[in-house]
């Protein structure tokens, strides 16, 4: 698990002086709304020649598109809609979208979620912000344009942006709710059904950009349940696992166009044999999560793994980390391939600058071991269907960093990494000569 993220928000004040601000707003108010009536549709007129797109599939181990395989090199940026709330600041996540098609990747995860404090798209249960519900339309349009496919989560397991603590909160302060704990969130009826309300209006909502219900838009790659679900409250598995089963039929029953995964960290439960010898310690498996029980429910389209190796060992050098993420991703790839059958991706990795022996050349090195896997695995045509890393930026956004994240420029042998890791997917694909920016891309890099 890493870090909890920093709050990034801050509440602003107005000041007026001489009674000044009723003219200055009633100027401003007829200027919105000449605004809001035209500007949508000048927006919506330079969102309709993006890219054609189709649906991301799977067929046994593998992700398909356009009737060929899919494997997917791509970045985390969960800031993207909290940074197209305001107009301002969306000429950065137009950048980073941009940087990302210009780097080979192919799909962005992000949070499709915002429950309660500054900004929020879920205000309270079933109450939504209008304007943030166009900040996250503005996300998946921009996307379109850019050719990239967005993972989507649903929901936080911890507290930045509401989480489970915040859902927990609203039963509590409405009096319904049947516990204070954090995990009644899996188990209570009242905060199972603000969840599926959430989840129904997410899914069924009409962008007010492209006019397409994100149910029906190609550009989401992937729905994800909820980010690192851990149930402790109950270490058997069998709380979170009825949730699992719930939720992922619920969402299959109103969108059967996407893939759906769960958004795990990757370890094994208590009934597994690999607790012992794959998991990085003992406290692992007493999480109430389970890699090879949750992935195998019938509605999850794919694994999902994440890789943190310095946060889960304190006493290891690089080195020792390092061979074990190639343990560790070995083990879920031969897990997928022969028992589940389902591709896995690993939805998060990264290695914090905050290490005491941290040196940028070991991130380089890591990120090498984990993207040489991937390679190895679609030439073999096996389960290992792609890696998102944790987490990239553009300039002046230091305050939605945290020891992980990096703007992948300022550090030119990741740059160059990223890019070469592009190329030879696209080539086990056949897309180089069929993507002009590939073509251009990966030319000088045979």
């Amino acid at each position: 698990m890493k870090k909890d993220l920093r709050s990034h928000w801050s509440l602003r004040k107005m000041v007026t002086r001489n009674g000044m601000l009723y003219p200055i707003l009633g100027f401003a108010s007829c200027v919105a709304f000449l605004y809001m009536s035209f500007g949508d549709l000048k927006l919506s007129a330079n969102f309709t020649k993006g890219p054609r797109f189709s649906f991301a599939e799977r067929n046994g181990t593998q992700f398909f598109l356009n009737g060929k395989p899919l494997y997917i090199n791509g970045w985390n940026s969960y800031w993207l809609m909290a940074h197209s709330v305001d107009e301002s600041s969306r000429p950065k996540v137009s950048a980073m979208l941009q940087a990302g098609a210009k780097m080979g990747l192919t799909v962005c995860r992000t949070w499709a979620f915002n429950d309660g404090g500054y900004n929020a798209l879920q205000i309270s249960p079933g109450q939504f912000d209008e304007r943030v519900f166009k900040a996250l339309d503005y996300v998946i349009a921009e996307a379109r344009q850019q050719g990239i496919r967005l993972l989507l989560s649903l929901v936080n397991n911890l507290q930045p942006y509401g989480g489970k603590t915040q859902y927990v909160n609203w039963a509590w302060q409405e009096g319904v709710g049947l516990s204070s704990s954090n995990d009644s969130f899996f188990f209570d009826p009242s905060i199972r059904k603000y969840f599926k309300n959430y989840v129904l209006t997410v899914l069924t909502r009409k962008n007010t950009i492209t006019g397409i219900q994100y149910r029906n838009d190609p550009t989401i790659f992937a729905w994800e349940l909820i980010n690192e679900p851990r149930c402790m409250t109950d270490p058997s598995g069998d709380t979170l696992q009825d949730w699992l089963e719930e939720m992922s039929a619920f969402i299959k029953s109103i969108d059967k166009n996407h893939l759906l995964t769960i958004g795990l960290e990757g370890f094994y439960g208590p009934s597994s044999p690999k607790k012992a010898t794959v998991n990085p310690e003992q406290w692992a498996s007493a999480l109430g999560a389970d890699f090879m029980r949750n992935s195998n429910i019938t509605n999850v389209d794919f694994a999902s793994v994440h890789i943190y190796p310095d946060q889960w060992f304190h006493g290891l050098g690089f080195e020792e980390k390092r061979n074990y993420v190639s343990k560790w991703m070995h083990s879920h790839i031969e897990d997928c391939d022969k028992e589940l059958k389902k591709p896995v991706m690993f939805t998060e990795y990264g290695l914090s600058d905050q290490n005491k022996d941290f040196q940028l050349s070991q991130r380089e090195q890591l990120y090498r071991t984990i993207q040489d896997i991937i390679y190895k695995s679609a030439k073999k045509k096996g389960s290992g269907a792609g890696a998102l890393v944790w987490q990239f930026f553009v300039e002046g956004m230091q305050e939605y960093s945290d020891d992980f994240g990096m703007v992948p420029w300022q550090s030119p042998p990741i740059y160059k990494l990223t890019i070469e890791h592009s190329c030879k997917l696209a080539r086990i694909q056949g897309l180089v000569q069929e993507n002009g920016n590939l073509k251009q891309l990966c030319s000088k890099r045979k």
